[in-house]
């Protein structure tokens, strides 16, 4: 089991990390034996659950961006809406700072963390692709900006709760904006669930070879 892994680390010892407490212990045991959670050398099925959230999360993108992300009420006419018309809207109104926003959070960080998980798992089960390190680094920034990814719905909540211009204006949030909450938070499972450990793994492989 150890040949495996790359030699110096704890799985190449015949070791498991505990993902609750970070305990040390045989991996041979089932239980850790300081919190009695399910020990595992890596994730289980990690590529398999990342992929499957993925494609969720994929699905979910279309109505997110489909369907109106808020309704504007304008002297009693509503106008709905999508991610980008909503952009579009804020523009219009010299909401620059607000449109920003909105499109940088609602277009490029949901699309680009696709991307880059979905490379990452390609990565690992093809054995191919950038350097380690390299992937270590673009793991680490997908799974940091997927913190950050529900600020466009604070934005539309804030947004609903101040613009209400003496009845002239009014804005109500639309189904898009369920459905990109779907998407934020499934991209962030994706991210939990992907062991960015099996990258590394890869080096035991290399020197099996050599």
């Amino acid at each position: 089991m150890s040949a495996a892994y790359p030699s110096g680390t704890a799985a190449a010892e015949g070791l498991a990390c505990c993902h609750v407490c970070y305990k040390l212990a045989s991996a041979d045991l089932h239980e850790c034996p300081l919190c009695g959670s399910s020990l595992h050398v890596r994730k289980p099925d990690s590529i398999q659950r990342t992929v499957a959230l993925l494609i969720t999360a994929s699905l979910l993108y279309i109505p997110a961006n489909i369907l109106p992300i808020m309704t504007t009420t304008q002297l009693g006419n509503p106008l709905d809406s999508t991610i980008i018309g909503g952009v579009v809207l804020l523009i219009h109104h010299e909401s620059y700072p607000i449109a920003a926003v909105i499109f940088i959070a609602s277009v490029m960080v949901p699309l680009s963390k696709l991307i880059a998980i979905s490379w990452l798992c390609w990565s690992v089960s093809r054995r191919h692709g950038a350097s380690h390190q390299q992937r270590t680094r673009l793991y680490r920034a997908a799974e940091l900006v997927g913190k950050w990814s529900m600020t466009d719905v604070f934005v539309v909540a804030i947004l609903v709760a101040l613009i209400h211009l003496g009845g002239l204006l009014r804005i109500t949030p639309g189904a898009a904006a369920v459905a990109f909450g779907g998407v934020v938070i499934v991209t962030m499972l994706a991210a939990e669930s992907f062991d960015p450990r099996l990258i590394w793994d890869e080096l035991g492989d290399e020197d099996q070879d050599g």
